[in-house]
C-alpha cells in the first residue's frame, strides 16, 4: 500500500481517507457532505466518484476559458521565423566555433546556415517577422513572443512528451488532461479535450502525447476529424434504433453501478461509465459541431477554407473556434504528420520544408486570431503556438541547408486569454544557439497556461504513487508574468 505524504486529521492524506471510508452509494453521499464541509475540494470529489468532468470552480481569477494549442510537430526554425538574427546572414556557409547538441550529438564546430527568408518589422511594436508568415505578421500586435524557451531533450519522442506532459518519461497526464481535471467541462455532450491530427498521421509516440496518464481515462484527449465522421467508431455499427440503444446503456449502467459499489478503487470504472454516456450524447452533438457548411463564405475565406493548401488546417482552426463556442476546454491541433517530409523536421532542405508547412498554416492561424477577436472571444481564449524544440544555426550535414534539433533555445508564442499583445520576452544568443538571460523552461509555459485558466500550477495536484503529483513537477515553476496582461 502506498504511504501517504500529506496528513488528513493528523494521520493520512485526504484522498487516502476517502478511499478508506467505504464503497457503494453510502460513500457517494458521504463524499458530497465532506465536500460541502470543506474537507476536500470539488476536484477530489469529482475525480473519485461520479462524473470526472463535472464543472469545478477555478483556483485563481480565470482569464481564459479555453486553450487552443497549435503544435508545429518537428521543430520549426526560430531564426527563420520569429527570432531575427541579422549576424547569421553574412556567416552563411562559414564554419565557426559553436556548441550544439542535437540528433547528431554534441559538437563544438559547425557550418552556418544563414536565414533563408527576409525579415520585416510589423505593428506598433515593430516586431521582426520573416516573410514565411505574411498573414500572421499582420496580427503581431495580438501576440506575445517568448524567445528564450528551453526543453530537456533534443530527441523528438522524449521532447514531445516533455512539451505535452511535462516529463520525458511516458505515462504522465498531458497538459489538456490537467486543465480538465482542474476545471471540468461545461459541455456534457462533447469531450473536454479534443485533438486534431495531420491527415498523414499523428506525431511520434502517438496517443502518449494526449494521454490522461495515471488520471481517469475521461481526462484524456479525444481525436476529432475536421471532415466526415468526427470520431471514428462513434456510430452504432448495427444501426440499432436510438431508443433501443438507450435501453441497453441503461441496463449496462445499472450493472456497472452495482459492480462499482463493490470496488475500492472506483476511478477507472466511473470513467468508463461516463465515457459510454458521453459517446451516446456525442452521436448527435459531434456531427453538428463539425458542420462547417453553415459558416459564411467570408469567414471561410478568413481561414483559407477551400483554397487548396490551407483548406485542411483552416478547417481545423475553424472547428477549434466552434468547439470553444460549445464549451470545450482544451483543443490541440497538429501541423506535421508521421514522416519527416510531412512535418517541420528540416534536416535536409530547409527552404522546401518550411515553405510548405508555413504556407499551409499561416493564413488559417491568422484567421483564427482575427475571427476570435471579431467575435469578442480572443480575450477568453488562450492560443499557444510552438513545436517540441527549435533548430540549430548550423547545418547537420556536410552539404545542404538542413538544421539539426535544438532544445537549448527556441521560440514559442501566445495570444489572447490574459496575454499581452505586441510584446517579446527573452532572447537567444546572437546566433540563436541557446537562450540567454531569462532562460525559460517548458514548465514555465505550462505554469502560464494553467495560471491563465485560473489554476494554481504549484498547488494543482493529483495523488498517485504515494505523491501529490504536479504537471510542473515537485520543484514547481513560475508563470511568465512578463507576458501577462
Amino acid at each position: 500500500m502506498n504511504k501517504p505524504v500529506n496528513s488528513f486529521c493528523g494521520q493520512i492524506n485526504r484522498r487516502e481517507a476517502i478511499r478508506h471510508l467505504g464503497g457503494g452509494f453510502t460513500s457517494l453521499a458521504l463524499t458530497g457532505m465532506l465536500a460541502q464541509d470543506g474537507f476536500f475540494n470539488k476536484a477530489d470529489a469529482a475525480s473519485l466518484y461520479g462524473n470526472p468532468l463535472a464543472p469545478k470552480d477555478s483556483m485563481l481569477p480565470q482569464r481564459a476559458k479555453a486553450v487552443i494549442f497549435l503544435f508545429m510537430y518537428g521543430g520549426p526554425s526560430h531564426m527563420d521565423t520569429f527570432d531575427y538574427k541579422p549576424k547569421l546572414y553574412p556567416l552563411d556557409g562559414k564554419t565557426i566555433d559553436v556548441k550544439t547538441f542535437g540528433r547528431g550529438g554534441k559538437k563544438n564546430k559547425g557550418r552556418v546556415v544563414g536565414p533563408k527568408w527576409k525579415f520585416s518589422q510589423y505593428g506598433q511594436s515593430g516586431k521582426h517577422i520573416s516573410t514565411l508568415f505574411p498573414h500572421l505578421a499582420k496580427r503581431s500586435d495580438d501576440i506575445a513572443f517568448i524567445h528564450s524557451m528551453s526543453a530537456e531533450s533534443p530527441i523528438h519522442g522524449s521532447a514531445m512528451l516533455n512539451m505535452n506532459c511535462g516529463s520525458v518519461v511516458s505515462g504522465k497526464p498531458s497538459l489538456g488532461s490537467w486543465v480538465n481535471y482542474g476545471l471540468g467541462s461545461v459541455n456534457e455532450n462533447l469531450p473536454g479535450y479534443v485533438v486534431m491530427l495531420e491527415n498523414s498521421g499523428g506525431p511520434i509516440s502517438g496517443a502518449k502525447n494526449w494521454t490522461s496518464g495515471y488520471m481517469p481515462a475521461s481526462y484524456g484527449g479525444t481525436v476529432f476529424r475536421s471532415q466526415g465522421d468526427p470520431i471514428l467508431n462513434l456510430k452504432n455499427a448495427q444501426n440499432m434504433p436510438r431508443e433501443q440503444q438507450r435501453t441497453l446503456l441503461d441496463y449496462l449502467s445499472t450493472m456497472n453501478q452495482e459492480h462499482l459499489g463493490l470496488r475500492e478503487d472506483q476511478s477507472d470504472l466511473s470513467s468508463r461509465i461516463s465515457s459510454y454516456e458521453l459517446a451516446y450524447r456525442m452521436q448527435t452533438t459531434a456531427p453538428e459541431a463539425i458542420d462547417l457548411d453553415g459558416e459564411p463564405d467570408h469567414v471561410k475565406q478568413l481561414y483559407g477554407v477551400g483554397e487548396g493548401r490551407t483548406d485542411d488546417f483552416g478547417r481545423k482552426c475553424m472547428l477549434a473556434r466552434r468547439l470553444v463556442e460549445r464549451g470545450v476546454r482544451f483543443i490541440q491541433i497538429y501541423s506535421g504528420g508521421a514522416h519527416n517530409d510531412a512535418n517541420w523536421d528540416a534536416h535536409g532542405n530547409l527552404e522546401a520544408n518550411h515553405n510548405k508547412h508555413a504556407g499551409n498554416t499561416d493564413k488559417p492561424i491568422a484567421g483564427l486570431i482575427a475571427d476570435l477577436k471579431q467575435r469578442g472571444m480572443l480575450d477568453e481564449t488562450l492560443i499557444v503556438w510552438g513545436g517540441e524544440f527549435g533548430r540549430q544555426p548550423t547545418a547537420e550535414y556536410a552539404k545542404g541547408t538542413g538544421r539539426d534539433h535544438n532544445s537549448f533555445g527556441f521560440t514559442m508564442w501566445m495570444a489572447g486569454g490574459g496575454i499581452k499583445g505586441g510584446v517579446s520576452h527573452g532572447e537567444t544568443d546572437e546566433l540563436g544557439a541557446a537562450a540567454v538571460g531569462d532562460s525559460l523552461h517548458v514548465r514555465n509555459m505550462h505554469a502560464t497556461v494553467l495560471d491563465r485558466m485560473g489554476l494554481d500550477p504549484n498547488n494543482l495536484s493529483y495523488f498517485y504513487g504515494g505523491l501529490d503529483q504536479k504537471l510542473v513537477g515537485v520543484e514547481g515553476a513560475k508563470p511568465i508574468h512578463q507576458i501577462m496582461a
